[in-house]
């Protein structure tokens, strides 16, 4: 089978729990069933390190049937997607696909023991029949030598519970008879009819926000908007201020040299006329920092938006699935 790597600088969305009430002694998924051609979360629950050393690497291997997989960067890890052959082909909207990611890493980062974290896989899980087991083999590096391997398997009428390093598993379940299931990460586009009546402000119309739902205890989040400039002069975008969170900052992501880096601008976001331009993730976008109380779907996060030339303006941004990809265009 040939392998192909990518590998990114995760220096965007933090996801983090704050509280180890509900970890457990092994890796494992916070969700663990899932019914077949469901989009699945999964979020794996990494409780401790190895013999009291910090965790720097967490690998999982994918199983067949989970497909299409997109990993949440973590702040301050690098990400690494090994890709390769699916075993046979799975249908994307129409297309047949037949390879995609095989196993995710996110490595050179520093999970001390004392906390609990989460390493979050987006995927689809596909072309079962009948209620299976999915194992999701992890391997938790802790420094160049010391390492813990999470691979077993329970025998038929085995408990999971005998084994010392148990891998983390779903169990599937057959498809909903007439169900349909939206892809979780279809949601990161289109999402400008959920926010409010588009607001004026000089010759700048802000229309389409929206903010990204965020897990129990995680303290960043990632939004943004679109801007449009009718106006004859170019205007700046200087801040953004929320009484939800902290601080709120202007950040960029980029593609350098395959290395995806997220930057904070702090000279702000130009917005020339007669162009439109749209925050959203993956390139231009809004991070909330030290959110006071993690954004739940359908909650309403108001902001409000300094301009160099149009001023200040009161904006409201909806709780949902955060856009995906920033462009500019006329």
């Amino acid at each position: 089978m040939t392998t192909t790597r990518t590998t990114f600088l995760a220096l965007a969305l933090a996801l983090s729990l704050g509280t180890a009430a509900t970890a457990h002694a092994h890796a494992s998924f916070e969700q663990d069933e899932v019914a077949s051609e469901s989009s699945f979360n999964a979020v794996l629950q990494i409780p401790h390190g190895c013999d009291g050393k910090a965790t720097t690497e967490v690998q999982v291997k994918l199983p067949e049937g989970f497909v299409f997989a997109k990993p949440q960067p973590k702040a301050g890890w690098e990400l690494e997607i090994i890709k390769g052959d699916y075993r046979k082909s799975y249908d994307n909207h129409g297309k047949a696909v037949t390879s995609g990611p095989l196993e995710i890493r996110w490595k050179n980062g520093n999970l001390s023991d004392d906390y609990y974290d989460t390493f979050v896989i987006n995927g689809k899980i596909s072309g079962f029949d009948k209620e299976t087991q999915l194992a999701f083999p992890v391997t938790q590096l802790c420094g160049a030598s010391d390492k813990v391997v999470w691979d077993q398997i329970a025998a038929e009428g085995q408990s999971a519970h005998a084994l010392e390093h148990p891998a983390p598993t779903i169990t599937v379940t057959p498809a909903q008879a007439g169900g349909h299931h939206h892809d979780d990460m279809a949601g990161m586009t289109g999402m400008a009819g959920m926010a409010d009546a588009p607001v004026k402000a000089g010759s700048l119309e802000i229309s389409g926000g929206a903010v990204k739902a965020m897990l129990p205890g995680a303290k960043v989040g990632g939004g943004g908007f679109v801007v449009k400039n009718d106006g004859s002069e170019e205007d700046t975008l200087v801040s953004v201020e929320s009484p939800a969170a902290g601080r709120v900052e202007l950040h960029e992501m980029t593609m350098q040299n395959d290395v995806m880096k997220m930057r904070k601008l702090d000279g702000g976001i130009a917005v020339p006329a007669g162009e439109t331009v749209k925050l959203e993730s993956g390139g231009l976008h809004l991070m909330f920092m030290d959110v006071k109380k993690p954004f739940a779907e359908g909650d309403s996060i108001p902001v409000t938006l300094t301009f160099e030339k149009a001023g200040k303006v009161d904006y409201t941004l909806p709780v949902g699935n955060a856009a995906g990809g920033a462009h500019k265009h006329n």
